[in-house]
């Protein structure tokens, strides 16, 4: 019988290690976040009913298992920025199909070493180590993201998120992967940009062009389907979001915009005001600059006249006063139509994010 093992063990050697174990005994594995308080730890292992947990005093068998497929891998638990979180089951031939395409991307060398700095309990994490281990390219497991130890680092590859890529000096890295939540405008030559989700197995578009052996289509409505063998098998409670031939539909909405996909949000985040579709990421990006404003997200607060209005969420920057509804939306009817300028300023100490920087819009909404 193939066991699910859970992984409760600190980012390092000895969590490769560990994968490496299970994988030789036919076994698969999954993360568990060491950041959960103990009542979401013990719910979460629950949801994924495995056989046994790993720590760092051996191993225990655990109650209600259920066995994973031949084949199976790693099962990952979704990010969790809508519901519950479900866990995602890859197989060894998605993390080769995975790794190949991404590898031939970036144009791995047999001199590279990766950096893994970011968690392993989420795929932008585990893709590392999983890409290391099928390509044998050299990798450093990070517990967690430190400036100083990335500093310190002699890779010349590494994965990161927006909120991580501020704080290092690019230029040390060959290739950074960037993925995770809404990439800067300005970037370094060397950053390249990924569109993908658990369910993809890490990104499977860079840079707007589609990795080699994944197609994408955009359906009448704007949504984005992807298709591919990197793709999972199925969800952990045996359901499979594919439709009969393959097509993943991942909640998104895009163009095509001179042969590149352009990903406009998530088909949850669109703001309906007044009959007008606004997405968060373009007023974002035009209150980029914002006097005073260290960082702004936009969502869409319930409204009896309009339906919905968009409110923009601001987080001040150290010492600086608040800026006004007025010039926000000067800003945003300077490069988009009026409706899109936001309606109200709610100044906030912090945005609620994933462990991977997503900012998560609908607890903005929920506490306005």
């Amino acid at each position: 019988m193939n066991r699910l093992v859970v992984l409760d063990l600190p980012a390092g050697p000895g969590f490769v290690e560990a994968v490496v174990r299970a994988w030789e005994d036919g076994d698969a594995v999954f993360p568990l976040d060491p950041r959960l308080p103990d009542p979401a730890a013990r719910a979460v292992v629950q949801a994924m009913a495995p056989s046994l947990l790993r720590d760092a005093h051996g191993d225990h068998m655990l109650s209600g298992a259920r066995p994973v497929e031949p084949g199976d891998a790693v099962v990952v638990a979704t990010s969790g920025t809508s519901g519950q979180p479900k866990g995602v089951v890859l197989t060894h031939d998605a993390i080769a199909a995975s790794a190949a395409a991404t590898s031939a991307r970036i144009g791995v060398r047999h001199d590279d070493h990766w950096l893994a700095c970011l968690p392993l309990a989420h795929i932008g994490g585990l893709s590392v180590v999983m890409r290391a281990l099928w390509s044998a390219v050299p990798v450093t497991v990070t517990a967690g993201f430190d400036p100083v130890a990335v500093a310190s680092s002699s890779a010349t590859l590494v994965s990161l998120v927006p909120t991580t890529l501020g704080r290092v000096d690019p230029t040390q890295f060959r290739v950074i992967v960037l993925g995770g939540a809404r990439p800067p405008s300005q970037r370094p030559a060397n950053v390249v940009t990924t569109y993908g989700m658990t369910e993809t197995g890490s990104g499977v578009v860079y840079d707007g062009v589609p990795l080699d052996g994944v197609e994408v289509r955009v359906d009448s409505d704007g949504g984005i389907l992807l298709r591919g063998p990197m793709l999972l098998r199925a969800y952990r409670d045996g359901t499979d979001p594919k439709d009969p031939h393959g097509w993943l539909d991942t909640g998104d909405v895009g163009t095509w915009d001179h042969g590149r996909l352009a990903v406009q949000g998530r088909r949850g985040d669109m703001i309906n005001t007044g009959g007008e579709k606004v997405w968060p990421d373009a007023v974002e990006a035009a209150l980029a600059d914002l006097p005073g404003a260290a960082e702004v997200a936009i969502a869409g607060c319930d409204d009896s006249e309009w339906g919905q209005v968009v409110v923009a969420f601001v987080v001040l920057a150290p010492g600086a006063d608040a800026p006004t509804l007025a010039h926000a939306r000067d800003l945003v009817k300077a490069t988009l139509p009026s409706y899109c300028a936001p309606r109200r300023l709610v100044v906030v100490d912090a945005l609620p994010r994933t462990s991977l920087g997503k900012v998560r819009r609908s607890a903005l909404a929920a506490a306005s």
